[in-house]
């Protein structure tokens, strides 16, 4: 029986004053929030230099401009102020070259019919682009225009900018 959520509890319990944030405020000091992949060998805060209180941190497969990350940009921007966006996506991401109809199939087999879309994608800097630019056009964003797109390769650490206008 797996027992990961236990030990978590536990490590938690043992380190409150760790994990105690006392008079830091919800509203990032920073005013920036960042969506990126859940990729578990990404490490937003010594990749981009920010600390616990600076960024709002939004993550989900692929970092992908979903309905639900532009939800959660929209509450980061019009009811905690931030200003800009930052998009992280990175090569070896598990989406990219997967298959919408397979996944799919798999679900309905299970007899799931998702509202959603996997994501998966062809084209890292192409899709990187086209979130981007659904951001830059989303009129729940007030502050689109600070939006900005990067690549990370967790191979050699290299974090380079895509630029979204190509």
């Amino acid at each position: 029986m797996p027992k990961n959520a236990d030990e978590m509890l536990e490590h938690a319990a043992e380190h409150p004053e760790a994990l105690a944030a006392p008079g830091l405020s919800p509203r990032p000091q920073r005013k920036v929030a960042v969506l990126s992949c859940m990729d578990t060998r990404i490490d937003l805060f010594p990749m981009l230099g920010i600390e616990r209180g600076d960024a709002h941190i939004i993550r989900n497969a692929g970092g992908l401009a979903t309905d639900d990350a532009l939800r959660s940009l929209s509450a980061s921007q019009r009811l905690l102020g931030t200003e800009e966006i930052v998009v992280v996506m990175h090569r070896g991401c598990g989406l990219h070259g997967g298959s919408e109809d397979d996944f799919r199939r798999a679900l309905a087999n299970d007899g799931i019919l998702p509202t959603w879309r996997l994501g998966a994608f062809d084209n890292l800097e192409d899709t990187l682009r086209q979130s981007l630019a659904r951001l830059r056009s989303a009129r729940e964003l007030p502050h689109r225009d600070h939006i900005r797109g990067f690549v990370f390769d967790p191979e050699d650490g290299s974090l380079r900018e895509v630029d979204g206008t190509d």
